[in-house]
């Protein structure tokens, strides 16, 4: 490999992997001797000061790190002031529980259960990468099928979603009683 090459395959690993990685992962990764990835190392990082780039090169160990220059902090802390998740609303969380409890499940479900157009409400979920296609129905216009996420498993503060609150039956039948009354009223209004 050709000093240029290995030089932008450090790069893009210390990058793609944002801790710190070991001299010796490098080296063996790229089947060359550790000295040579100081070296390089070395050179990368005098390029980047030379530059005035937005990112150092920073040795911890026996290991490397790509991080920010010091000199930019402020506009880092900007960024970082920015509230980075919006809340999630009542249309929102009920939205979600449907999509947790009956999934793999389409938007013509979800909306048959709550009784209005979610189209909207499927995509700000998706949005927010609590909610992701899972596949697609084996049915006339192949529907996408939708489920929760590693990220709502985070959120919730749950490892599966064997842990999630069992629904307790007597309820489930009443929500359903009262869901078809309210679906009554709403079809003798329209008449």
């Amino acid at each position: 490999m050709e000093r240029q090459e290995l030089k932008r395959a450090i790069e893009g690993i210390l990058f793609a992997m944002g801790d710190s990685v070991e001299i010796s992962r490098i080296a063996g990764a790229l089947d060359i001797e550790e000295e040579q990835v100081c070296e390089i190392v070395g050179k990368l990082s005098d390029e980047y000061e030379a530059d005035g780039r937005g990112i150092r090169i920073h040795r911890l160990e026996d290991s490397y790190q790509m991080c920010t220059s010091p000199d930019i902090y402020e506009y880092l802390i900007r960024i970082a002031k920015q509230p980075k998740k919006a809340q999630l609303t009542d249309v929102l969380l009920e939205t979600l529980s449907i999509v947790a409890y009956k999934q793999p499940v389409t938007r013509a479900e979800i909306e048959k259960i709550r009784g209005v157009s979610c189209g909207h409400v499927v995509s700000r979920l998706v949005e927010y990468g609590l909610v992701e296609e899972v596949g697609r129905m084996d049915a006339p216009g192949r529907p996408i099928l939708f489920g929760t996420t590693e990220e709502f498993l985070r959120a919730f503060g749950v490892t599966s979603l064997e842990e999630l609150p069992s629904l307790n039956p007597i309820q489930v039948e009443e929500f359903k009683l009262q869901a078809e009354a309210e679906a009554a009223e709403a079809l003798d209004v329209e008449v």
